[in-house]
């Protein structure tokens, strides 16, 4: 499985590690994700995603319906 978020499409940007003499070596900034399990009533049951903690902040604030639909009208979630 690809470390991307389900619901915002967040992935891993890559970037320099630069030490105190300026040298620059490549390194990844990988996405902060949980695996998270949430209950939608509408269907009343369970779904697990793995989420970056942006999209968990979201989903608190919109709620999970919300936050699923609006994924699926931007095409991260199937």
């Amino acid at each position: 499985m690809s470390r991307v978020c389900e619901l915002t499409g967040k992935k891993a940007m890559v970037g320099n590690n630069v030490s105190h003499a300026l040298n620059r070596t490549k390194r990844k900034f990988n996405a902060n994700l949980l695996k998270k399990r949430f209950y939608i009533p509408e269907e009343d049951s369970w779904i697990t995603l793995k989420v970056s903690a942006a999209a968990l902040k979201t989903i608190n604030k919109v709620g999970i319906s919300a936050a699923i639909k609006d994924a699926k009208s931007k095409g991260f979630l199937k």
